[in-house]
């Protein structure tokens, strides 16, 4: 049987080109990048290039780029960090209602310590309108948080206008940009922003490893204690054979990203209009305004779970949204945001495209999609065929 990988939102398999790179440093070159001597200054040197190659993608300097175990920890850090770091003066967030649960967590775990949480809303296309920051904002708010690309539906948020809004009141802003990396142009300046979180296993890399962007002078307290490696905002001993692969798989990207990205985003939109012509169906997130790779898409009269064993049984890889919250029987908090009623959202599923997805995979989907969609609304006693959701 042939298999169908749809699920690159989720992860990405590691290019055999990163695992070349960091072969090495798990074998012969296994020196502590703190160390002084030939081994350990090999070492500094592969994290010292990294460190080049990722902030050369996103417009930064060097010593702005603190190495972390993923994008949950960068975020936690730019959160958390921020937060303790501003106390004194301020306990007011600011976060978008469709935020990755490695935001919202660390901000829930803030209320404990007496910081207030305002959640901006999105529309029905999962838009953050900039106003509404701007309309929030207090004396006391310490930051602000808004995704780049939201990991579900692949809206792209207008990040620039709402972070020279936040920047324009003397607040710090962070976006995660996880998603983001690797699938559209990113510049922090550009942006407007303070903090910037990236993942390696979303850009072809491996799992494991992540960064922040802090921008020069921008207050982290660091919460994870103990050497004064990361410029003593991070202790630990460096991952040097994650933290090269993470380097050459964010160059990769950057290379491949002009020709990669429209080619993805051509086959999204063969996707998702052979999709809806499927009864009932409906496209979630921005129509246009979206990551070229993102497909998400909901099925009157279907549940996600019977979609997707389906699908799986197949040869088709796809998820129901975040992988984070996989387990949950609840319905995603980012499709409730967009104001998809409980038995809309339950029939959702999620389809990212990835580098080696064709046209011929795609149509192949389409088809299978058909099927299973005809076969699941037959078994379901609720189903009604004149029930339209199409847009």
């Amino acid at each position: 049987m042939r298999r169908i990988y749809l699920d690159h939102a989720a992860t990405t398999p590691v290019d055999p080109r990163v695992v070349e790179v960091m072969l090495p440093f798990l074998r012969e070159k296994f020196g502590n990048p703190g160390s002084v001597h030939a081994w350990g200054q090999e070492a500094r040197e592969a994290v010292d290039r990294a460190r080049e190659i990722v902030a050369g993608a996103i417009g930064a300097h060097p010593s702005e780029i603190v190495f972390t175990s993923g994008a949950t920890e960068a975020d936690n850090l730019a959160v958390i960090g921020t937060a303790l770091a501003a106390e004194e003066r301020g306990r007011h967030i600011i976060v978008s209602a469709i935020e990755h649960h490695a935001v919202l967590e660390p901000c829930e775990f803030l209320t404990s310590r007496g910081f207030e949480i305002t959640g901006v809303p999105v529309d029905g296309d999962g838009l953050v309108d900039p106003d509404q920051v701007r309309r929030v904002i207090r004396d006391d708010t310490v930051l602000v948080s808004v995704m780049a690309a939201n990991n579900e539906i692949g809206t792209i948020e207008p990040v620039a206008e709402i972070g020279q809004i936040a920047r324009g009141r003397g607040v710090t802003f962070h976006t995660d940009a996880t998603q983001a990396l690797g699938q559209m142009p990113l510049d922090v300046d550009a942006l407007n922003v303070h903090l910037l979180a990236m993942s390696g296993h979303k850009v072809y890399g491996p799992k494991g490893i992540g960064a922040l962007y802090v921008r020069k002078g921008t207050r982290v307290a660091r919460w994870l204690h103990g050497g004064a490696q990361e410029r003593n905002r991070r202790a630990g001993t460096e991952n040097v054979p994650a933290i090269a692969g993470f380097g050459r798989a964010v160059e990769l990207a950057r290379e491949m990203m002009p020709q990669e990205a429209p080619r993805q985003a051509a086959l999204r939109d063969r996707f998702i209009a052979g999709i809806l012509e499927i009864e009932a169906s409906r496209l979630n997130g921005h129509p246009s305004r979206r990551l070229p790779n993102n497909v998400n898409v909901s099925f009157e009269g279907t549940d996600s779970e019977s979609l997707l064993l389906a699908l799986d049984l197949a040869g088709v890889a796809a998820s129901s949204g975040s992988t984070c919250t996989s387990g949950s029987l609840e319905p995603s908090h980012v499709l409730t945001a967009i104001g998809l009623p409980p038995e809309t959202a339950a029939g959702t599923v999620r389809l990212t495209l990835g580098r080696g997805i064709t046209e011929a995979d795609i149509d192949e989907v389409i088809g299978l999609l058909r099927e299973i969609v005809a076969s699941v609304r037959a078994a379901s006693p609720t189903w009604k065929p004149s029930a339209r959701a199409r847009r």
